[in-house]
């Protein structure tokens, strides 16, 4: 099953994240092995959409909110390990003392 929102295909999760926010996730997070001008262009772009867009970081906190709201059971969902059975050996031993 294909998703779109508005006239755009959606094949990932970053392309949800992208149309939400408008920008490109990478902008705002760097791209492994950029170099220090790349990264610097990159800091500068992030700054003008900032100027012009003040209400973004407040826009982005709400999406991040919505989504650990809406998967919150899933991931919270611990599961106690066992113990291994040395470590419950020595525990036994320690008390026993």
């Amino acid at each position: 099953m294909r998703s779109y929102v508005g006239p755009h295909q959606v094949v990932s999760d970053d392309d949800y994240l992208e149309l939400a926010l408008g920008t490109p996730v990478e902008l705002w997070l760097g791209v492994e092995g950029e170099t220090e001008m790349e990264r610097a262009a990159r800091l500068d772009a992030a700054r003008d959409i900032l100027a012009d867009s003040p209400g973004l970081p407040d826009d982005a906190m709400r999406i991040a909110a919505d989504a650990i709201e809406a998967y919150a059971p899933e991931l919270f969902n611990v599961v106690p390990l066992p113990q291994p059975i040395g470590l419950r050996q020595r525990a036994r031993k320690g008390a026993a003392a």
